[in-house]
């Protein structure tokens, strides 16, 4: 029972840690694209709830962290249309309160009165701080510790495996998969888990020549080695050699891996949601915020688990949550520019709508978006917090209690 709670415990910090560090990057890139605008802000804040902490600085912005660590926001001044696009008579309505406050000149300062492309701009600028927090932070780990991977060498093949009827051999080294050239065999793996059903072309090296294979993963349920526990999960049936190789990287290769990074994390997360949304592959890998703190736990506990003293536990428990920041950042931001209401992707579309028409799009209609996009993004939550029951095996424990 120690164990449990203290395991809980832990998944916890590092899950506030993660999300506070992701949130707060998002709404920084909000808060200083509309501040390089000159749009007035009433208040940042880190956390929800009342403040545990709060201060004005000169400019007037009230900055405060709140006792709620589950996110942030930023308030611009005369923000409170709901869905942030107010129609024609809520503008007008807002220009003559803001003049009749503070005169004629204060209304260009006011967000809802700013040029549309300034007003994208700020949109926008959240779920690209959250591309840039991943590339910097993939770069600066790239640049201080380099990278290991183990070689793309097959060590073994697993018999009846889609590897095997693919006509893979022990000792064949992959050089490109489906046209991309590939550094390491972790790329296998993450091939196989995001193309599963899907015919593969590898390119390989056998011997002085080279061979085309094509290979189509399949999904079966095994034991997580790095979570625990079973887990759907794509496989070819190959085995790597074992051994690692290090790699550094210089300021340049640094930066233009953090780059890469983060750029096929987008390609694969557009990829994989287009499969799931046509039906190709189970939704039930999506993860909520319970799989997340899992997640987050398991991996400093991994990171630190022979770790010879306090120092040690702190730079591995540290990197290895980073890591994951960088990959939630990248995950953070395309999630906000889907085209949906409430999120910055709904806002985009909106000013898209207004640049076409020359003119906002109605309240009932931006209000009906705002209730649509709600329950879609809510729906997803429930969802995604199921799968994560499931795979904490919280029914089945809690069925087992009256026995």
């Amino acid at each position: 029972m120690i164990g449990f709670l203290q395991s809980t415990l832990i998944s916890a910090m590092c899950f506030v840690l993660v999300l506070t560090l992701v949130v707060t990057i998002h709404e920084l890139g909000h808060f200083l694209a509309a501040k390089s605008c000159g749009v007035a802000i009433d208040r940042f804040s880190i956390g929800f709830g009342r403040p545990i902490l709060s201060w004005t600085d000169r400019s007037g912005v009230e900055w405060r962290v709140g006792w709620i660590p589950l996110g942030g926001y930023v308030r611009f001044s005369g923000d409170d249309n709901a869905a942030s696009v107010p129609d024609r008579d809520d503008l007008e309505s807002l220009r003559q309160e803001i003049e009749s406050r503070e005169g004629r000149a204060a209304v260009a300062r006011y967000y809802h009165f700013k040029p549309l492309w300034q007003r994208a701009f700020v949109a926008a600028a959240g779920p690209m701080a959250n591309f840039a927090l991943a590339i910097t932070l993939f770069a600066a780990l790239l640049l201080i510790f380099g990278q290991y991977v183990s070689p793309p060498r097959v060590a073994a093949v697993g018999p009846d495996s889609p590897a095997q009827r693919a006509g893979f051999l022990p000792g064949d080294v992959v050089l490109k998969v489906q046209g991309k050239a590939i550094r390491g065999f972790d790329e296998i793996a993450e091939t196989a888990q995001i193309r599963v059903n899907l015919p593969t072309h590898f390119l390989v090296q056998r011997g002085g020549s080279t061979v085309d294979l094509i290979a189509t993963p399949l999904l079966v349920n095994r034991v997580d080695a790095q979570m625990g526990g079973m887990r759907k999960q794509g496989t070819l049936g190959l085995t790597a050699q074992g051994a690692y190789e290090h790699i550094a990287y210089g300021p340049v290769q640094a930066l233009a891996g953090g780059v890469d990074r983060t750029a096929d994390m987008i390609g694969t997360t557009v990829f994989y949601l287009g499969r799931m949304i046509t039906g190709q592959v189970s939704a039930d890998q999506l993860s909520g915020p319970l799989g997340i703190a899992r997640v987050s736990g398991k991996i400093a506990r991994n990171a630190t688990a022979d770790a010879p003293n306090f120092a040690a536990v702190l730079l591995g428990g540290g990197v290895a949550l980073l890591q994951l920041a960088a990959a939630i950042s990248v995950g953070v931001g395309f999630m906000n520019l889907l085209p949906v209401p409430v999120l910055d992707g709904g806002h985009l579309l909106f000013y898209a709508y207004e640049a076409l028409a020359r003119r906002p799009l109605a309240a009932k209609v931006q209000a009906a978006g705002y209730r649509v996009g709600l329950a879609l993004v809510l729906g997803l939550m429930l969802f995604a917090t199921w799968n994560d029951l499931q795979q904490l095996r919280v029914f089945k424990i809690l069925g087992g209690l009256p026995s």
